[in-house]
């Protein structure tokens, strides 16, 4: 979708950046002036209120009336919400049915590629997103490239997007993404996009949470506990946040009830995302399992 000089950009610009309460205060004030234009900003409003884990909202507020992007994103909204297994199942069966109407455009396969991803199926989600044009796909292929540990591939992706434009906001943070994956000397220039993007654009959980990743991975854990401590006053429920402060108070040595309060926190299903904590115990589980067969009778 294209909306010409584009005076959505505050608007999408604040979402890419993981400021959700900015976004929603863009989409309440921006005046649009086309159908297409309306669309694009309730496509994103709807996904900040989503991110905000705010899915009544968008359960009730779209209906099957609604223009197929929406639809999409109230078919995300279902699967995040969803308390069952059989209730997800019947969301990925709805979906891998239909999968030719999710790719129709940028914002219904950006929603379905979102579902694989917590699916951890990148096969998918690259097939949903294969070769798209829209900056915002390419730059969710490359997180999936990026997980299958296709480096090569991921830069090839990037450079995709630095053609289409080198300077955008998520160009920036691709390459930023792709330069932690790197490491050694790359870390450095990932923390300084970061550092970029705030001095361009203000602090965001996303952006301060990113500099703490690159610290960390640089062993400066003082530096990076700072920063993730401004990260969580901002947001108390940001996810990749607590993540890093548990695996910071373990670099750290500190308490194994400190660890488990982190732990915790990260089980907390109605205010976090559970990708990280349902893998954990599945780890657990799994560690657990062998261990007893090697138990001192």
């Amino acid at each position: 979708m294209s909306t010409g000089p584009d005076n959505l950009f505050d608007l999408k610009n604040s979402f890419y950046l993981g400021n959700w309460q900015q976004c929603l205060n863009e989409a309440a004030n921006v005046k649009t002036t086309t159908d297409e234009q309306k669309l694009e900003r309730d496509v994103f409003m709807y996904r900040a209120y989503l991110a905000q884990k705010k899915f009544n909202v968008v359960l009730s507020e779209i209906n099957q009336s609604s223009p197929q992007p929406l639809k999409a994103v109230r078919l995300y909204a279902r699967y995040l919400s969803s308390s069952t297994t059989s209730s997800v199942d019947e969301i990925l069966a709805e979906l891998d049915s239909n999968q030719t109407l999710y790719m129709d455009d940028c914002y219904s396969s950006l929603c379905a590629a979102a579902i694989y991803f917590h699916e951890k199926n990148y096969e998918n989600v690259l097939k949903i997103l294969n070769n798209s044009s829209d900056i915002e796909c390419m730059a969710a292929t490359v997180q999936a490239l990026l997980h299958l540990d296709r480096l090569d591939l991921a830069r090839k992706e990037h450079k995709r997007m630095c053609q289409k434009d080198e300077y955008h906001t998520l160009s920036q943070l691709a390459l930023a993404w792709i330069n932690l994956y790197y490491g050694g000397e790359k870390l450095q220039d990932s923390y300084f996009i970061y550092q970029e993007l705030k001095e361009k654009f203000g602090p965001t959980p996303l952006l301060l949470n990113g500099q703490a990743t690159a610290l960390i991975c640089q062993n400066r854990w003082e530096e990076a506990e700072q920063l993730i401590v401004e990260t969580i006053e901002k947001d108390s429920n940001y996810t990749e946040a607590i993540i890093n402060q548990m695996l910071l108070a373990n670099l750290q040595g500190k308490s194994i009830e400190l660890i488990n309060r982190f732990i915790n926190q990260l089980s907390d299903r109605q205010s976090l995302d559970q990708t990280f904590y349902n893998d954990f115990q599945m780890k657990q589980n799994e560690f657990n399992k062998i261990a007893k067969q090697y138990q001192i009778v």
